[in-house]
């Protein structure tokens, strides 16, 4: 090597030497730890505690670091810190006493270049405020808490026994079809109609829905959130993400255009119409957000929250009570005493029914949907415990930690119906439970919710009795992605 080589050659290795040093320095500046902020595992540079997750058990990991740096603690997941809250007192008091504080999502740059500012998840402040109120009067219109929308759900409940008849006992895997019939629900409210089992471009659209979910939680996303210029140009699993998602957007917005070529304003069929009529009348008011495109984000919004978690707390009920037959005898016991086997159950049926009220509430607890809660960000600088915590941080109100917190329930980790019932067998509510969260972004859908899984889960036991397949013993493997949902099985309905 000559002399004019070495030098090109040292040029060569200082500036990367300098680009090295440069980066490491710079991610150590713009997420060095506040004064005064929550303390966590050391993290490394750009990838922070990544190396200590394994992201499969993320929510229960959480968990162990809470008993290691406290009921408050933050955490790295490649981008900037995040607080995490553990147990119900303090989730309760941060969610309910600084509400307001913690009202707002951040902006995660997957979910922006996808949906922007818009629909009702996302959105933040005035737009989110009107178009919140506004989901929860339309919804109220059409029935919503009201008796009037108890017949919407028990015709789905009577084709979905229809379809689970067809299965003739043999086994199969009951989870599209829960999808499709807990779908058809939030179809009737927002669209005005429901979409046959034997739909297949409606199928194919579920799983679209079913495998984005999936990937959203998964370590590609959050590459692509503290890597968007990077990522936005590379292949992988996260390009899937924006293909399949527009292809639902594609059939809301399809959806929509046909409404607004027949809508009447003096008499809405739903949610779309009713959104429709609100454009009109605040046309001038732009910030409020009553345009197409957020007509569409919003519409998408309710299809696929009031989609997944109901029929995912369903697939989890029917692998319960395939798991622990006895609970399930019981079940059917309680339904043929109180509701017999000449009529459908009703809403109005389930105060006289409190195992199967407990059964239902215990598979929402275990079955722990959403374990590590919908993001939130800090509005402003705030106090949390004896911590400060700047404007702008992430914050994780751990569900995982409320549902399972072994100062708030007997045998959080078992599943036990009696969690829900008192000495004398009646039903009792419990404050932590919460798997719908609290506070200002609490789910919009939970009364509906609530109502699906009362009338299918005793509508499913009252005409079948559900077992494993011969031979094979029911486990509770989960998969978790943007939900927590079991692994595929199958089971068989046996007409009772």
């Amino acid at each position: 090597m000559d002399v004019l080589q070495f030098y090109k050659w040292l040029d060569i290795k200082t500036v990367l030497v300098f680009l090295v040093v440069f980066l490491f320095l710079s991610d150590y500046i713009r997420n060095k730890s506040p004064k005064n902020f929550p303390p966590g595992p050391w993290s490394l540079p750009f990838i922070g505690h990544i190396h200590h997750i394994e992201h499969k058990k993320v929510h229960l990991q959480f968990l162990k670091f809470a008993e290691k740096y406290g009921k408050i603690f933050s955490i790295r997941l490649f981008g900037p810190r995040i607080v995490v809250l553990d147990g119900y007192k303090l989730v309760k008091e941060v969610y309910l006493q600084q509400g307001d504080n913690l009202a707002d999502r951040p902006i995660l740059p997957m979910f922006y270049d996808i949906t922007e500012d818009k629909g009702l998840i996302g959105s933040n402040g005035y737009k989110w405020k009107h178009q919140r109120r506004f989901a929860l009067s339309t919804f109220r219109t059409f029935g919503l808490g009201k008796k009037s929308l108890e017949p919407s759900i028990l015709l789905e409940c009577s084709c979905l026994n229809d379809a689970f008849s067809n299965e003739q006992g043999r086994p199969f895997d009951p989870r599209l079809l829960l999808n499709n019939a807990v779908s058809n629900v939030i179809c009737a409210l927002v669209f005005s109609n429901r979409f046959d089992y034997s739909d297949h471009h409606f199928q194919t659209l579920l799983k679209h829905i079913n495998e984005v979910l999936y990937l959203e939680g998964t370590v590609w996303a959050q590459l692509y959130n503290f890597f968007p210029w990077l990522m936005r140009r590379l292949p992988g699993p996260h390009q899937k993400i924006f293909v399949l998602l527009n292809k639902v957007i594609d059939f809301v917005r399809e959806k929509v255009n046909e409404h607004r070529v027949d809508y009447d304003p003096s008499n809405p069929r739903d949610y779309i119409d009713c959104f429709l009529a609100e454009m009109e009348k605040l046309k001038d008011d732009t910030a409020a957000g009553f345009d197409v495109e957020n007509l569409c984000i919003c519409t998408l919004d309710l299809f696929v929250a009031g989609t997944e978690t109901t029929s995912t707390t369903l697939y989890w009920g029917l692998l319960y009570i395939i798991k622990y037959p006895e609970i399930q005898a019981k079940v059917q016991q309680e339904i043929d005493a109180v509701v017999g086997g000449s009529r459908q159950p009703s809403v109005s049926d389930r105060d006289n029914m409190p195992y199967t009220n407990a059964v239902i509430h215990e598979i929402q607890r275990m079955g722990n949907i959403v374990p590590l809660n919908v993001f939130r960000i800090t509005v402003e600088d705030t106090q949390i415990g004896e911590y400060s915590i700047p404007k702008g941080t992430l914050v994780i109100g751990s569900l995982t930690s409320v549902l399972f917190d072994e100062s708030e329930w007997e045998t959080p980790h078992s599943f036990n119906p009696g969690h829900f019932l008192d000495a004398e067998g009646k039903f009792r509510r419990r404050d932590a439970f919460l798997p719908f969260s609290l506070g200002k972004r609490v789910c919009l859908g939970e009364q509906l919710a609530r109502m699906e899984l009362f009338l299918f889960f005793s509508s499913l036991l009252q005409r079948f009795t559900f077992s494993p397949p011969a031979g094979v013993e029911p486990s509770l493997d989960y998969k978790l992605g943007g939900t927590h949902s079991p692994q595929p099985y199958k089971l068989c309905a046996v007409p009772r």
